[in-house]
């Protein structure tokens, strides 16, 4: 499978976004692959459960995307190994892993309709990182925003955190995916998937896939925090009435969204960047009830709205649209015994293609 040659240097994302964006995102299929046969891989950090903005911007998309006749060609992947670049507790950690696997699986990612893996018990992905390793330099990754950010943090810096690039891509490359759902702030690191996957294929025999990222919904991906609509909904929030749960309470959901900041402005309207907190409630509004901001905006002006009913619709929304999904994750994680079998199944298939790619890697490298 050819890939075309990319020539990379170093970017600055919030200088150029449009031309990284675009040179990133694009792509073609591989000319020995129908486009019908495009693989999708995505890693999550087992960071327990999902919140808002993970939902909205990702999750719940992926599930409705799913096929079970092209279930070995959509990955999504729990990240344990990414995790353990920064301290972890061994007992909260196992628990995070099962609490993502139930958040998953109840959002929409049915393990009989895709490939739900956990990533260290695919020992391919170690291997293929320390090969793809051998191909990097040092000064391209010192110079990527996330780390310089992660780095400037830490009184020493752990070389997991120097290298989570390099076994990003192995976790692409290893399944030869072509599509990689990723946020914004992860584009560089596809960058340095594109580049290893071309490296390799010109130091060895054109074999990878350019993988292509894919961006989330330009609206969606940008749920704001409920307390400081400046900054994105994090579950890293000092204050936790920010963060919205994908399986908080009714009582907590009306808490959360009654003390959210919004703005002295009397009337509502849609307008992100003067008034980000309102705007906020209206695209998590307009995303749970399947319409576009500006038709929210239009209803609640010819109906005379005012902020504190609307308050009560978005709630009304949120515990309608999150309850199943609250229900579903409460009974899969009473049923922990259920989780393991489904990363066992998502483990046998994506070691049924880890390692085959890997035979062929080493074959092509000259180890046997």
């Amino acid at each position: 499978m050819f890939s075309p040659r990319v020539v990379l240097r170093k970017v600055d994302v919030k200088r150029e976004p449009l031309r990284l964006l675009k040179r990133l995102c694009s792509g073609k299929p591989s000319t020995t692959e129908d486009a019908s046969n495009l693989r999708t891989f995505s890693g999550i950090q087992p960071t327990g459960t999902l919140h808002l903005g993970n939902y909205l911007g990702a999750v719940k998309r992926w599930g409705a995307e799913l096929n079970q006749e092209n279930r070995l060609n959509q990955l999504y992947c729990i990240v344990d190994l990414h995790a353990i670049t920064l301290p972890q507790d061994p007992v909260k950690l196992r628990t995070s892993i099962l609490e993502m696997t139930a958040s998953l699986i109840a959002c929409g990612l049915d393990p009989e309709k895709c490939v739900l893996f956990q990533q260290s018990m695919v020992k391919e992905h170690a291997e293929l990182g320390w090969i793809l390793g051998t191909l990097c330099t040092m000064p391209r990754l010192a110079q990527l925003t996330q780390y310089k950010e992660k780095s400037e943090r830490l009184k020493e810096v752990p070389l997991g955190l120097y290298i989570y690039p390099i076994l990003q891509s192995a976790d692409i490359l290893l399944y030869k995916a072509t599509n990689v759902p990723v946020g914004e702030d992860n584009l560089q690191n596809i960058q340095i998937a594109q580049h290893l996957c071309n490296k390799f294929n010109q130091t060895y025999k054109p074999y990878f896939p350019r993988p292509k990222a894919i961006l989330p919904d330009n609206n969606n991906a940008r749920v704001r925090s409920l307390r400081n609509p400046e900054k994105k909904m994090s579950k890293s929030d000092l204050d936790q009435k920010s963060c919205i749960y994908i399986n908080d309470s009714p009582d907590l959901l009306r808490e959360k969204v009654k003390k959210s900041v919004t703005d002295t402005v009397k009337e509502i309207r849609y307008d992100p960047e003067n008034r980000p907190g309102v705007a906020n409630l209206m695209l998590i509004f307009s995303s749970l009830t399947n319409q576009t901001p500006e038709e929210v905006e239009q209803h609640i002006i010819s109906n005379g709205i005012n902020k504190v009913v609307f308050k009560d619709m978005v709630t009304e929304a949120l515990v309608e649209h999150l309850g199943p999904i609250r229900s579903e994750m409460d009974r899969l994680l009473a049923e922990p015994g259920y989780l393991d079998e489904a990363l066992e199944h998502g483990r046998k298939s994506a070691h049924e293609i880890a390692s085959e790619t890997i035979r062929d890697v080493k074959k092509l490298i000259g180890f046997h």
